[in-house]
């Protein structure tokens, strides 16, 4: 498979403002002029028709990476490679002159991006719809709203038909009728054969579009495989506090089929965590549930000093990363009284609505607040469901149906 982009050995960093008085350079201190490094020997290669997502916690280097790769940035050490036409949405109304029309602000941005006018005309009205601007394209962009500007910014961006698409957060500022047009055109892109790369702090939204994802942590790369490996990653470091590390994500040792087996937790100083995770179908046939039976998940917990205010939670996802369902005990009203020691919690669902397919349960404990999490485990087991009768979809509702012919029509 050809390569889109490739990145050896790159370096970014950034020097303070340089001093721009003579009295302001005497007042400086020797440390005022340390150089933040925000890259830091990365290497990457990415192919073509791949969908990537950057996951890290603010200033790990996403937003930096991705500015390199446009070639707005520099690199101060190493390579970037770019095979084909790059359109980037990095910033909100990046690129846009306020004083300019809207539809003045289209022909600009697409001729920086390589159109030529005849271009830029053939594409304006597929560009005006997709951003529903069509009652304002010709006011200055500066009274434009903050939606308005965002999504003319990505309508240009994405149909100037690249080979590489680069989107830094886009998809979760908009709305969701615009979050849904633009995931709709990334899968059109994806069926393309074109390569996106998609910096967010949404990792459903990870699992959802990309085959893979990279974690950056202060510059570096730790994490560079499957998205749930990468999210689980991501979201132990920024929920847990876990170093980041490559092998970060391999920290559980649970049978993903359902029944799981105690971890190692002698050396463990967390304040409360997870020890294991049972699941029990009593309907299951073996081991498979069918459709509108009882699963019954118990989780057990240790508690090494007293924790008041506790909340457990469960989230099911399909394979394809479609949050099917989601709740903890704090939606449900049920009060979880101080934690000390061992303890079990267990939640029973009496009738699961799935039809067939594989669902990847995650697990959490965290403060009502949600302001510490104590626990989380991402998609570390799963269940079958298997339906008898034919059925489509995800759900499997109770459903008759009923064929009444007129008696008229049958003499």
């Amino acid at each position: 498979m050809a390569t889109a982009i490739r990145i050896e050995g790159l370096s970014k960093r950034f020097r303070p403002d340089r001093l721009h008085s003579i009295r302001s350079r005497l007042r400086s201190t020797p440390s005022s002029d340390t150089a933040f490094t925000a890259l830091d020997d990365l290497n990457l290669e990415i192919a073509a028709g791949s969908s990537v997502g950057l996951l890290g916690h603010n200033g790990s280097g996403k937003s930096t990476l991705l500015k390199c790769i446009a070639g707005i940035l520099r690199p101060s050490v190493g390579t970037v490679q770019v095979a084909g036409r790059v359109a980037a949405m990095l910033e909100l109304g990046v690129g846009f002159s306020p004083e300019l029309t809207g539809r003045e602000n289209v022909y600009l941005n697409g001729t920086i991006l390589g159109l030529s006018k005849r271009d830029i005309g053939n594409r304006f009205d597929d560009i005006v719809a997709f951003a529903g601007v069509e009652d304002f394209i010709d006011s200055p962009v500066k009274h434009y709203s903050s939606g308005m500007y965002l999504r003319l910014g990505f309508a240009v961006a994405a149909n100037v038909e690249p080979d590489i698409l680069l989107i830094d957060e886009v998809l979760t500022v908009g709305d969701e009728a615009f979050q849904r047009r633009c995931i709709g055109k990334i899968r059109e892109f994806q069926n393309q054969g074109r390569t996106v790369i998609l910096v967010t702090h949404a990792p459903d939204l990870v699992r959802q579009i990309c085959d893979r994802a990279v974690v950056l942590d202060h510059g570096k790369i730790v994490l560079d495989g499957d998205p749930r490996a990468g999210i689980r990653a991501f979201r132990e470091h920024m929920y847990l506090g876990h170093a980041l590390t490559p092998q970060s994500s391999d920290h559980d040792a649970t049978d993903r089929n359902g029944m799981s087996t105690p971890e190692m937790f002698e050396d463990d100083t967390r304040e409360l965590f997870i020890t294991k995770v049972e699941f029990d179908c009593p309907d299951a046939e073996s081991g498979i549930l069918v459709p509108h039976g009882r699963l019954r998940i118990r989780i057990s917990y240790l508690a090494r000093t007293e924790i008041s205010g506790a909340m457990f939670g469960i989230a099911i996802h399909d394979t394809a990363g479609t949050h099917v369902y989601g709740a903890n005990t704090r939606m449900l009203d049920v009060e979880v009284p101080p934690l000390l020691g061992s303890g079990v919690v267990t939640f029973e669902i009496v009738d699961v609505p799935l039809t067939d397919g594989t669902y990847l349960v995650s697990f959490a404990v965290q403060s009502l607040d949600e302001s510490i999490f104590y626990d989380w485990r991402d998609q570390t087991h799963e269940f079958r469901v298997s339906a008898k009768d034919k059925l489509a979809g995800l759900v499997a509702l109770p459903l008759t149906i009923s064929v009444q012919p007129d008696s008229a029509s049958t003499t």
